[in-house]
C-alpha cells in the first residue's frame, strides 16, 4: 500500500479524525488550495446523537447520521480526500511529517501511511498516537487527554495542529464545528497558500470598484448563481426527502458490555 499521488505542488494536509471538527477544517483547507486528506478512523461520536439540536440553519434540529453524511458530502466536493484508519502515529521527517494508519478491518486497501507538509489533529479526546512526539505536551484532565495549544491551535511542534475535543474545546457540534474553520485559517496564515476568505460575491462586487478579486474569493455572474442555488436546493432536497437509515449507535462500552 502506499501513499495516494499528491496534487500537483499544492501543500499537504492531513487532517486526522473525521468528526464535526475534522470535516470542516478538510474543507476549509481544501478550498483554500491545500491538498488535503481527511483520515477519519472509527466512528464519529456525532453518529451517537438521537437528534441534533442547536446548530444554525435548522431550527427543528436535524438527524445526526444526516448533518454527518452532509460534511463528509461537503469535504469531498471541496477536494478533500476521504481516508478510513486510525492514526498509529506522526513521524517528523525531513521537515516533513508521516502518518502511519492502523488500517480498519474494512480498510484494508487503503494507505498505510499518509506524507504530509501540515497535520491537523482533530480525533477524540485520546491523542496516543502524538504521545512520542517531544515538543507536543499532553494534559490530562480526568479521564480525557487533550493536547496543549495556543490560541491558533498551534501545538509545540511547527506545522502540528489541533482542532475540536482533542484540543480541549466543549463538546458542542458548533463549538468543534467553529474550532475547526478557525485552526484552518490559522494554518493557512501560517503557510505560503495566499488566502483573504472565502466569499463567493456578485459580478462586479471587487471588480467594479477597480480591485482585484483576493485569493479564496470568485465574482459570479446571475445565471451562475442561480445554477448554484438551484443544485444546491436539488441536493438539500434529495438528503431530506427520506428520514435516514441508519440507527443511533450505543456508546462503546455498552458494546464491551454486550449491551444493545
Amino acid at each position: 500500500m502506499s501513499d495516494p499521488d499528491p496534487k500537483c505542488n499544492a501543500p499537504r494536509v492531513v487532517v486526522i479524525g473525521g468528526g464535526v471538527a475534522g470535516l470542516t477544517a478538510g474543507t476549509f483547507l481544501a478550498r483554500a488550495g491545500f491538498d488535503a486528506a481527511v483520515l477519519g478512523g472509527g466512528e464519529s461520536i456525532l453518529r451517537r446523537n438521537a437528534h441534533l439540536e442547536n446548530v444554525p440553519g435548522f431550527p427543528a434540529g436535524v438527524n445526526p447520521r444526516l448533518f454527518a453524511d452532509l460534511l463528509e458530502r461537503g469535504a469531498e466536493r471541496n477536494g478533500c480526500l476521504l481516508e478510513e484508519g486510525r492514526a498509529r502515529d506522526v513521524v517528523p521527517e525531513d521537515g516533513r511529517f508521516r502518518v502511519r494508519i492502523e488500517a480498519d478491518d474494512d480498510a484494508m486497501d487503503g494507505p498505510s501511511a499518509l506524507t504530509a507538509d501540515y497535520v491537523l489533529a482533530a480525533s477524540w479526546s485520546d491523542p496516543e498516537y502524538l504521545r512520542d512526539l517531544e515538543s507536543v505536551d499532553l494534559v490530562d484532565r480526568g479521564s480525557k487527554t487533550y493536547v496543549d495549544v495556543d490560541d491558533g491551535g498551534r501545538t509545540g511542534l511547527e506545522g502540528l495542529y489541533a482542532a475540536g475535543r482533542i484540543a480541549g474545546e466543549a463538546h458542542q457540534t458548533v463549538v468543534c464545528a467553529g474550532h475547526g474553520a478557525d485552526v484552518a485559517l490559522t494554518l493557512i496564515g501560517d503557510s505560503d497558500v495566499p488566502f483573504y476568505h472565502d466569499w463567493v460575491a456578485p459580478e462586479g462586487y471587487f471588480t467594479d470598484r477597480g480591485r482585484d478579486v483576493p485569493p479564496g474569493c470568485e465574482e459570479i455572474d446571475t445565471e451562475e448563481r442561480r445554477r448554484r442555488e438551484r443544485e444546491s436546493m436539488a441536493l438539500m432536497a434529495e438528503a431530506f426527502e427520506t428520514p435516514h437509515s441508519d440507527e443511533p449507535t450505543t456508546h462503546p462500552s455498552h458494546r464491551e458490555d454486550g449491551g444493545d
